[in-house]
C-alpha cells in the first residue's frame, strides 16, 4: 500500500503523538509510507495531477519514535504523484490552523476531495468531513446521547439557554485542548458577559448542559469503522480525569489518564452511533464521554494513542492500519 499521511507542517510533526504511531504501524507493515504538509502540495500545469513535495518514513531496527520521526524530518523532500496514492490518511488539524494560517485550514479536505474522486481512498471521508469538524456534527445523533445544546452568536440567547438549564459549559464551535472553554453556574454569573464576548472571538458559540459526573473527568473511546477499536481484546479507551480545580481534562490542560473498564453505557452509546459513523465514512474517530452523554466529536485528527500504549503496554496502531489495507481492497 502507498500511504501518506497529510500533516499541518513536517518540521514541526511531534514525534509522540497518534500519527507517529499510525505511520510507524505502517512501515513496520511493509507499506510505502509519505509524509505531506499542507504547503507541500502542487497541481500540474499541464497533466492536472497532484504531486507533492513529500518525506518518506522508514523505521529503522532499534527505533524509538524519536529518532523515527527525526530521521523523517531529515530526509530530502522527494516528489510523490498523490493520484496514485492507494491511501491518503488526514492528519492535518483545521482548528490550529484557523487563525495563524487561515488558507490552509481547508485544504485536507479540498486536496481530500479531488484524490477521493481519482480513486484514492481517503479517511477520514472528504467529503463528510466538511460537517465532521465542527462540534456542530454531534446534533446529527439522537438527542438520548448528547446534552441540551444552543449554537449561537447572539449573547443574549446564550443568557437565555443558561437561565433555562443552570450549570452549563460555553466553548467555540470550532475550538481544541481546551482552549475557552468556560463552566457556567447559573445566569447569575458575575463574568458571563466577558466570558461569552471571548468565546463569540473565535466565532460560533457552542452552549450545552453541565453533565452530571464531569467532575470526575471524560472518558475518550477510539471507534474504528464504527465499532470500539481493540488489539489483541485490550480496548482503545481511557478516563481523563482534571487535576487541581481546572475541571477541563484535556491532556494538555494537565488532565492525567487512567485506565477504564468500558461498561454496558459506553456500548450503548457506540451502538447509538454506530451506524451513522459508517455511512458518513467516519473511519478513525475519537468520542468524548461524560457519564452518559456524548460531548464531543473527535473526526479531525484524532489523538490520545500515546495514552492507550502507556496504560495498557500495547500498540492499537496496527489494527487501524490493517482495516485501512482492506478498505483499499490490498488486503483480504
Amino acid at each position: 500500500m502507498r500511504l501518506a499521511f497529510f500533516v499541518l507542517d513536517v518540521a514541526t510533526e511531534i514525534d509522540e503523538y497518534t500519527t507517529t504511531r499510525l505511520a510507524r504501524a505502517a512501515v513496520q507493515g511493509g507499506h510505502e509510507v509519505w509524509y505531506v504538509g499542507v504547503g507541500d502540495v502542487e497541481h500540474g500545469e499541464n497533466d492536472g495531477q497532484l504531486s507533492a513535495r513529500a518525506h518518506r518514513a522508514e523505521f529503522q531496527k532499534g527505533d524509538t519514535l524519536e529518532s523515527f520521526m527525526k530521521r523523517i524530518k531529515e530526509r530530502d523532500a522527494e516528489r510523490i504523484v498523490m493520484d496514485d496514492l492507494d491511501a491518503l490518511f488526514l492528519r492535518n488539524e483545521t482548528v490550529d490552523d484557523m487563525q495563524e494560517r487561515p488558507w490552509a485550514s481547508p485544504l485536507g479536505v479540498v486536496f481530500g476531495q479531488m484524490l477521493k474522486a481519482r480513486g484514492v481512498t481517503v479517511v477520514n471521508d472528504p467529503m463528510s468531513l466538511v460537517r465532521a469538524t465542527s462540534k456542530l456534527y454531534l446534533e446529527e445523533f439522537p438527542e438520548k446521547i448528547r446534552p441540551r445544546s444552543l449554537v449561537t452568536r447572539d449573547p443574549e440567547a446564550i443568557e437565555r439557554f443558561v437561565a433555562k438549564v443552570g450549570h452549563s459549559v460555553v466553548k467555540p464551535l470550532y475550538g481544541a485542548k481546551g482552549r475557552n472553554v468556560f463552566m457556567i453556574e447559573d445566569a447569575d454569573e458575575a463574568n458571563l458577559a466577558q466570558i461569552t464576548e471571548a468565546v463569540l472571538l473565535d466565532g460560533y458559540a457552542l452552549v450545552q448542559e453541565f453533565v452530571d459526573c464531569a467532575e470526575d473527568g471524560d472518558i475518550r473511546i477510539f471507534l474504528l469503522e464504527g465499532q470500539i477499536l481493540e488489539r489483541d481484546g485490550q480496548l482503545a479507551a481511557f478516563r481523563r480525569v482534571p487535576t487541581g480545580n481546572d475541571p477541563r481534562a484535556n491532556i494538555s490542560t494537565g488532565g492525567r489518564m487512567v485506565p477504564l473498564e468500558i461498561g454496558d453505557v459506553e456500548r450503548g452509546i457506540v451502538e447509538a452511533m454506530s451506524k451513522k459513523l459508517v455511512a458518513d465514512g467516519m473511519y478513525f474517530v475519537g468520542i468524548d464521554v461524560i457519564g452518559d452523554k456524548v460531548v464531543e466529536i473527535n473526526a479531525d485528527s484524532p489523538g490520545g494513542m500515546q495514552s492507550v500504549e502507556w496504560l495498557y503496554e500495547i500498540d492499537v496502531c496496527p489494527t487501524v492500519i490493517e482495516a485501512l489495507e482492506r478498505r483499499t481492497g490490498l488486503k483480504s
